[in-house]
């Protein structure tokens, strides 16, 4: 099932026969605390949600912050209902799951302006019973990453924080949440603003933006055994995706809507296989495995401003486009981070894909790379989590 956050509620969706499964409205009891699950705002005759983003706790829980309210909800999967809430520092953000420790990592922004940001961390978070809140003494904070685990590395030890306008990186061990180092890329002029991790090689690929933000720059490339800056990634720029066998690396450019697809072999080497120009500001990417060859995938973007997906399929370059998908949610409408669009994929193995419009949502069928359905009247809906098997 995909379950959506959007101003109207929770929608749950089985995506084979786009059936809505079960609609949890904003007037729904919170099971321990009986409160409403989504406050009404004095002069607003609708009954909103807001929603900044969610997370899968272990196919047990699903944790989702709800900004305005400063509070974390976390909702049982098996159930199907909301079970409790958890306040948390001011305008909660982002979540992280560490799945190794089983912690939920809280990015807190204080106000709309990210005036006062702050990390915390529910420990144990799967037993969802009597849950703590740790607050870290991390300051400054802009970001946080954390590698996902996927079939091959499935212990993460350690997590990135990055500063606001810093050419700096801090390492931090995530079982003791306590930094370990700083990595420095004042040599390079780089303030990261994304990562992405391959295996092979034990590469970091960091996202950079110059100081006076309108220079693009080249991504750089970390030593994940030494942290020791490695260099630049050619003139690659843009976002770094990677997919969960550590052999592909797509960036994408949002100001030049150029994709590049590079891989990376078992001896760490990086290879440039595709190079596309596109007219599409490219908002988010997910990647599929191929369901004819092994080892091959197929990846989906979905774009900031524009109403196509586009689909690459690896092994061959082949590029082709899913048409008319309604206009995105505005930027404006979406504060919480740069994908005003999200796509997202159906587990590893999984077949759907689901990406939002303002006002609807679409089922993509990814082994055809057909449209599947819309699902229509789902406001904003553009926190999405997937549950496999419960």
């Amino acid at each position: 099932m995909f379950y959506v956050f959007s101003d109207d509620g929770i929608t749950i969706i089985q995506p084979r026969e786009c059936e809505i499964r079960r609609q949890i409205k904003p007037s729904e009891r919170i099971l321990t605390s009986y409160e409403e699950m989504c406050r009404q705002t004095e002069g607003d005759p609708d009954q909103l949600c807001l929603w900044s983003s969610a997370i899968n706790v272990r196919e047990k829980y699903i944790f989702v912050s709800q900004p305005n309210q400063n509070r974390v909800l976390i909702i049982d999967i098996p159930m199907q209902k909301v079970k409790q809430t958890i306040q948390v520092d001011p305008y909660p953000a982002k979540l992280l799951y560490d799945k190794s420790h089983d912690q939920v990592w809280i990015l807190s922004w204080g106000d709309i302006n990210k005036s006062h940001p702050s990390l915390q961390v529910i420990s144990e978070a799967s037993t969802g019973e009597g849950l703590h809140i740790i607050r870290t003494d991390f300051k400054d904070v802009d970001d946080l990453f954390i590698p996902p685990t996927n079939l091959i590395i499935n212990h993460i030890r350690f997590g990135f924080i990055f500063n606001k306008s810093k050419p700096l990186i801090h390492k931090i061990d995530l079982e003791t949440v306590t930094e370990i180092k700083t990595i420095s890329l004042k040599n390079t002029s780089c303030i990261p603003m994304n990562m992405a991790y391959s295996h092979l090689g034990g590469y970091y690929f960091v996202q950079c933006k110059a100081n006076n933000s309108l220079t693009t720059l080249s991504q750089v490339i970390i030593d994940s055994v030494t942290d020791t800056i490695i260099g630049v990634n050619g003139d690659i720029t843009g976002t770094p995706y990677v997919s969960s066998d550590g052999r592909f690396l797509v960036s994408t450019d949002a100001v030049n809507g150029q994709i590049r697809v590079q891989t990376i072999t078992f001896q760490g080497e990086i290879k440039l296989i595709y190079d596309l120009q596109t007219n599409l500001q490219i908002s988010d990417v997910t990647f599929q495995s191929s369901f004819t060859e092994s080892n091959q995938y197929y990846i989906y973007a979905a774009s900031h401003l524009q109403t196509d997906v586009l689909f690459v399929e690896l092994s061959s370059g082949r590029v082709d486009m899913l048409k008319n998908l309604k206009d995105p949610v505005a930027q404006k409408n979406w504060p919480w981070n740069e994908k005003n669009r999200i796509i997202k994929d159906s587990g590893l193995f999984g077949q759907y894909i689901l990406t939002p419009a303002k006002d609807s949502l679409f089922l993509i069928n990814g082994r055809q790379s057909v449209l599947h359905c819309e699902v229509s009247g789902i406001r904003r809906g553009n926190t999405v989590v997937w549950v496999g098997e419960v």
